[in-house]
C-alpha cells in the first residue's frame, strides 16, 4: 500500500528534476558559448538560426536553444519561436533523469536505445561534445568523469575554476533577468 502510494511521487520528484535542471542547462549553454573557445569553434559549424531542443517525449520538459552565430547560443526556454532542427529526445522520464543526474553517460544512454534523434547526426554528434564539455566546467571532475565520455585534458583546476564560476554566474543572472521580466 505504500509503495502506491510512494510511486507518483517519485515520479513528479524526477520531473520536477528534470525540468530543473532542463532550465540550468539552458542557460548554462548560454553561459558556455560567452566564455568558452572551444564550445565557441564546436558551434561556429551550426548553421545561423540553428535551434536545438532536447525534450522528454512525448510532450515532457524540454530546453531549446539557438545558435546566433559566432559560436553563440541563446537559451528560449521550452517555447521554440519556429520548428526546430535537432530534437534530442528522452523516451520516457526515467531516462532523462539517470542521464541528468548523472547516472549514465549520454554515449551510454543512446547506446542502450533510450533516446531518439530527430535531424542532422552530425549536428547531434557536436551538440553532445558542446554538453560534455559544459559537464567537464561545470561539474566536480569526479562527476564529470561519470557524466561525459572522455573527460578534457586541457581542463586544468585553475582554468575549470574560473571557467566554472563565470559560467555559474552568468547562469544566476540569467535566473534573475527572467524572474525581474
Amino acid at each position: 500500500m505504500l509503495a502506491k502510494r510512494i510511486q507518483p511521487m517519485v515520479f513528479q520528484a524526477r520531473r520536477l528534476y528534470v525540468e530543473v535542471m532542463f532550465q540550468v542547462m539552458g542557460r548554462a549553454l548560454q553561459a558556455v558559448s560567452e566564455v568558452d573557445e572551444q564550445v565557441q569553434n564546436e558551434a561556429r559549424a551550426l548553421p545561423d538560426g540553428f535551434l536545438f531542443e532536447m525534450m522528454v517525449m512525448p510532450d515532457g520538459s524540454k530546453l531549446i536553444v539557438e545558435h546566433t552565430g559566432q559560436g553563440r547560443f541563446r537559451y528560449h526556454g521550452d517555447n521554440a519561436p519556429r520548428p526546430v532542427d535537432l530534437s534530442i529526445q528522452f523516451k520516457h522520464i526515467a531516462h532523462a533523469f539517470l542521464v541528468l543526474s548523472f547516472q549514465e553517460k549520454t554515449s551510454v544512454a543512446f547506446a542502450n536505445d533510450r533516446m531518439l534523434v530527430d535531424g542532422d547526426i552530425s549536428y547531434a554528434v557536436r551538440m553532445t561534445r558542446v554538453l560534455n564539455r559544459l559537464e567537464s566546467f561545470i561539474l566536480p571532475k569526479l562527476i564529470a568523469q561519470r557524466a561525459v565520455k572522455e573527460y578534457p585534458s586541457d581542463l586544468h583546476l585553475p582554468k575549470k575554476l574560473i571557467s566554472a564560476a563565470r559560467i555559474y554566474l552568468k547562469v544566476a543572472t540569467n535566473f534573475v533577468e527572467t524572474v525581474r521580466a
